[in-house]
């Protein structure tokens, strides 16, 4: 198991639409280990593939309630009551964003043995839920920004690159 690069905005691959996986086999076995031990070392509690260049429709999660891995997650029901909350990404850094969300999700999946699944998920975990799907279809918590947030948000990232 080993650690992967994160990426970061404005890393083109953040911006793409991921692959659906069509079949979990041992380089997507591998892929979920990696990716967990990836997100815990940079003290993350979610991470998609894309977020480690990999343009795969693949999760991880893990709130303190045990890793969830999943692959091609697909909404079937989302909450009608929405709650808003400051959110971080490994792919922003420096960055907390005030993201209004449903607070409940119903997701259905493949899991690491390849199983269909179906994940019922309220507050914080629905929440990493609705957020790492959003990294697989190429948006990201800058897309949640006011336009002058992301302008200052972009020139300060911008200036650290070049120090």
């Amino acid at each position: 198991m080993g650690t992967m690069q994160i990426r970061k905005y404005p890393d083109s691959i953040l911006r793409q639409e991921c692959q659906a996986v069509a079949e979990i086999m041992d380089k997507e076995i591998r892929l979920f280990e990696d990716m967990l031990t990836t997100m815990r070392s940079s003290q993350g509690i979610g991470l998609a593939a894309p977020q480690v260049g990999i343009n795969k429709r693949i999760i991880v999660i893990d709130i303190g309630e045990g890793p969830i891995k999943i692959a091609n997650p697909e909404i079937i029901k989302l909450g009608k009551a929405k709650e808003s909350m400051g959110e971080g990404c490994l792919s922003v850094p420096d960055a907390i964003v005030d993201v209004s969300r449903p607070s409940e999700v119903i997701i259905k999946g493949l899991n690491e043995k390849n199983r269909p699944v179906e994940i019922k998920a309220k507050g914080l975990l629905a929440r990493v839920i609705l957020h790492e799907l959003d990294h697989l279809n190429g948006k990201l918590i800058v897309d949640y920004m006011s336009f002058l947030r992301k302008i200052d948000y972009r020139l300060k990232t911008r200036n650290k690159l070049h120090m």
